[in-house]
Formats: C-alpha cells, sequence, structure tokens
C-alpha cells in the first residue's frame, strides 16, 4: 500500500499544502533562481549560523476581514450594480524576547462599502458608516472580496508603522504584496499554495529537519523577491507538515536577504503554536493566533450589523 501522511491541520482550514488539480509536482510558472545564496547543485538544508541570535523586540502584523452583507444599487437607467459591505481589522503584537512578554500595540477597525456603482454613497447603518470603496471595471460580485485587501493592507501598514522601533524585527501574516518598502520586514505564508522549485530541491525542502531552512531563492514573480522555506518544531508526519515560506523584499542585497533568513531561523520557532491548541498547528503562530481573536471581536456582531444595513436599505428606497 502506498504511504499516506494525515495532515495536522483541521480541514475545516484547508491543508497546510494545497496542490493543484495537476498534483503536488505542477511546476509554477514564475521564474527562479535557485543560485542566489548556493548553487542549486550544491543545495542542502541550513541550521542556525553560530552567533545569530533573535532580535529583543518582534512585531507581528495581521488582518482580519468579514463581508457584512452583499448588496446591489439600482441606478437611474434601469441597471444595477452588486456591492460589498464589509469590516476588517488590523492589529501588531509586539513580543519583548528580552523580558518575556507580549502585549498588544494597536489595533483599528475599517468597514467600507465595495462596489463599481457610479452612484453608490456612503451607507450609514445605525452608529456604523461604510465608506464607498469604487473598484473599477464591471464590478463582478465575484472579485469583490479581493478589493478589501487594498485597504486591510494600508491598515496593516498603519498600525505597524505606529509600533516600530530601532532594530525590531516586523513579520506580516502573509505575502508582503506592497510593503516591501518596509525594512526589517519578512512575510510569513503558512499555507503553500504553489510549488516553486524543481523535484530536487523540492525534496531539500521537504527534507527539511526542524529548525532548518532551505537556502534563499529569487522569484521573479510581479510580487517577486527573496525567499527561503524553514521548518518549524514539528513530529513526524506529511512532507510539508511545519513548513512555512518566507519573503523578504527583492530591493535587498543577497547578503541582508540572507541575515534576515538567518534571523527568522531563530526567532520564529518558539512563536510556533501546539496541535491541542490550535487546528493549524504549527505554521499559526501562537501570537497571531491570539491577535485574530481579537481583531475577530472588534468586528462587532455580524447579526446586528446585517440587520443594521437592511434596515438602511429600506429607509433608502
Amino acid at each position: 500500500m502506498t504511504r499516506f501522511f494525515v495532515d495536522s491541520w483541521d480541514p475545516a482550514y484547508g491543508a497546510s499544502f494545497e496542490a493543484s488539480a495537476a498534483g503536488p509536482a505542477a511546476p509554477s510558472s514564475a521564474q527562479v533562481d535557485a543560485d542566489a545564496e548556493l548553487p542549486a547543485v550544491d543545495w542542502r538544508a541550513i541550521g542556525p549560523r553560530p552567533g545569530v541570535r533573535a532580535p529583543d523586540v518582534v512585531l507581528l502584523v495581521d488582518g482580519v476581514r468579514r463581508i457584512d452583507a452583499s448588496v446591489w444599487t439600482a441606478e437611474e437607467d434601469g441597471t444595477s450594480f452588486p456591492g460589498l459591505a464589509a469590516s476588517y481589522a488590523a492589529g501588531v503584537v509586539r513580543c519583548d524576547l528580552e523580558r518575556g512578554a507580549a502585549h498588544l500595540a494597536g489595533a483599528k477597525v475599517g468597514r467600507g462599502l465595495f462596489t463599481a456603482s457610479p452612484s453608490a454613497g456612503d451607507v450609514v447603518a445605525g452608529s456604523v458608516r461604510y465608506p464607498v470603496h469604487r473598484v473599477s471595471g464591471t464590478g463582478e460580485l465575484a472579485k469583490l472580496p479581493a478589493a478589501v485587501q487594498g485597504p486591510l493592507t494600508a491598515l496593516e501598514v498603519e498600525v505597524s508603522d505606529a509600533a516600530r522601533t530601532d532594530d525590531d524585527l516586523l513579520v506580516v501574516d502573509g505575502p508582503l504584496r506592497n510593503r516591501r518598502q518596509l525594512p526589517r520586514t519578512l512575510g510569513y505564508i503558512k499555507t503553500q499554495h504553489s510549488q516553486y522549485l524543481d523535484a530536487r530541491l523540492t525534496a531539500v525542502v521537504t527534507g527539511l529537519a526542524p529548525g532548518h531552512r532551505s537556502p534563499v531563492f529569487r522569484l521573479g514573480t510581479a510580487w517577486g523577491g527573496w525567499s527561503w522555506y524553514l521548518r518549524l518544531p514539528v513530529s513526524a508526519g506529511a512532507p510539508w507538515a511545519g513548513i512555512v515560506r518566507m519573503e523578504c523584499s527583492a530591493d535587498l542585497e543577497i547578503t541582508e536577504a540572507v541575515r534576515l533568513a538567518d534571523l527568522s531561523l531563530v526567532t520564529l520557532p518558539r512563536f510556533a503554536s501546539s496541535p491541542y491548541k490550535d487546528p493549524r498547528a504549527p505554521q499559526n503562530l501562537v501570537p497571531i493566533a491570539g491577535l485574530e481573536r481579537l481583531l475577530r471581536s472588534r468586528l462587532g456582531d455580524a447579526r446586528l450589523l446585517h440587520r443594521a444595513l437592511t434596515a438602511a436599505a429600506r429607509t433608502n428606497r
């Protein structure tokens, strides 16, 4: 019988590695330079380097979003446009590793009405306002959730900027996207949707021992940059168990990217979650999990907001 593994993640959250329809070995179309830190022929697992220590302060940033209601407009010419009333929040946890303490350093909530309607305006639902965010194109309903990401990212940048100090390390939950200009910043990707490396290099990644990383490589995508994989503390399991992909800015020199990769290796494993506490262990870092719960609580009661939006729509007819 072919060997099989059970992903440690709760199935409700998908899988830690999400293979394409063509299978886990299906290559990404992104251009990859695997010879950045080490020549591809010499790829091997890299452990913590002597003398590298974690920074005194680590900032972990995350954001959450929720669709409060789907709406439709009625234009004067008889046409109609779909829209989404959404709530979103961003926050940052400050982890003082020297003192062994962590606290919420900042959090903000935003809301918006996302639609391509040329006539839509802000919506006031009780005491809550949804400013209009006009999207380009025809504004198909299926594409509207992606429009929330821009304002959410801006909110994440705003809260993290207010919390930064000299020599800290900022870890963003998810790809860096347009946050690549931020200094000493890492993107933390816990779900692997694409496989960027060939089979031989992928074998180095899936063979990583806990607390080890791959060499740094470069991705030539639109949001390209320096990247590497590391494996968090995890018991034996599926090939991709406990593996996360890290990113840093393409504007950095390779020596600085390697320095950040070494820094991530001595910093992030201490935040790894445990299966009995988190269904997405170990990739869903403990401070991030706590931050997500707090931010969702600040979005407000979804049922009350939906009711307020329904009442606002009735009075606007």
